[in-house]
């Protein structure tokens, strides 16, 4: 019997190197599809300061792109899929549906609640999507149940889209594609391929051991340990930004272990006591997080400006042309 490969402890400046290069952030990655595929998962967020969080990570690891190739995969050659908020390579999928299927046993307590009330409501809106789909929330009428002029304090009155949002985590409904940024909704099962049926735990355990992949490096009781497929060899030097988002940095706490790098996102700080700016971005040369700017992009002007600098800045600007380039900036200002 073969014996499973045990990942081996390393020291913090290995990994460095290894959590740098498992993220592709060494200069290695060879396009949206095969950095997706590395990296798991890209998280989606609207916020668009510089530029939408799943763009910027994807900048950082290949440069300038097209985005126009991120969408071409997710909504015409499907070998990307949207669920939770993420986007996931079409191979995860069997993984993915374990845990919707989780979901479907139960959710937490008051939306669960809200479900059992509305049974009416999600027939209602599997009916139509059926019939019609793809459809946009707006398409659809509210049919909840209850007080109409009752507002939940994060939702508000959106509650088909709410519904929508269940119904998606269920594995019930998909996303489509995208009109105007706006979700286009289907039934699951006209979007997503058959697949194989993968029980829960297993399902766990390969997310699990794909993070540890693609993160290339875990702490344990103390130690760093280091994925057997880690490699620990020398980082280019390379120099770019990352998105408040990015997996190197997402886990504030690890990166500040890792590389000795204090990093907070502000956004929701008031001004006054914020430490740095609302939305600062690492500045990553090689295998250390040396400082850290403030870039912000006027979609309008197509400027793009910088607020503020912190750290070791010296070599900003490499990152900043680049960026700009990217976004397509006719002009940048300090």
């Amino acid at each position: 019997m073969i014996e499973p490969v045990r990942p081996r402890i390393v020291s913090t400046e290995e990994a460095r190197r290894i959590a740098v290069r498992a993220q592709l952030l060494d200069g290695s990655a060879r396009g949206v599809l095969h950095t997706v595929r590395r990296l798991g998962f890209l998280q989606l967020d609207p916020i668009a300061v510089v530029a939408r969080p799943q763009h910027l990570v994807l900048w950082s690891r290949l440069g300038p792109f097209d985005t126009a190739e991120l969408d071409r995969l997710l909504w015409e050659e499907r070998k990307l899929l949207e669920w939770d908020a993420f986007v996931w390579p079409v191979e995860t999928l069997p993984l993915l549906r374990a845990l919707m299927r989780k979901r479907r046993r139960g959710l937490h307590p008051f939306w669960q609640e809200f479900f059992d009330e509305n049974r009416a409501f999600r027939r209602y809106i599997l009916k139509e999507l059926d019939r019609r789909g793809p459809l946009l929330g707006r398409d659809l009428e509210d049919r909840r149940r209850g007080d109409e002029a009752e507002d939940h304090r994060w939702w508000g009155q959106r509650w088909v889209g709410r519904m929508l949002e269940l119904l998606h985590l269920r594995g019930e409904v998909a996303v489509a594609g995208r009109q105007g940024g706006q979700r286009l909704w289907d039934l699951a099962e006209r979007v997503w391929p058959e697949t194989e049926t993968v029980p829960l735990r297993e399902a766990e355990r390969a997310l699990e051991e794909e993070r540890f992949r693609a993160l290339g490096v875990r702490l344990v009781r103390g130690d760093w340990e280091a994925h057997p497929e880690a490699s620990d060899e020398e980082v280019p030097d390379r120099v770019t930004l990352l998105s408040p988002f990015d997996r190197l940095v997402h886990d504030r706490d690890r990166a500040e272990m890792l590389f000795g790098f204090r990093y907070r996102l502000e956004m929701y700080v008031p001004p006054a006591k914020r430490e740095y700016g609302y939305y600062v971005l690492p500045l990553l040369v090689g295998d250390r997080l040396v400082g850290r700017v403030e870039p912000r992009f006027d979609r309008k002007t197509r400027v793009l400006s910088v607020l503020g600098a912190w750290g070791d800045t010296s070599r900003a600007n490499e990152a900043l042309a680049e960026l700009a380039v990217f976004l397509g900036a006719v002009e940048t200002r300090s």
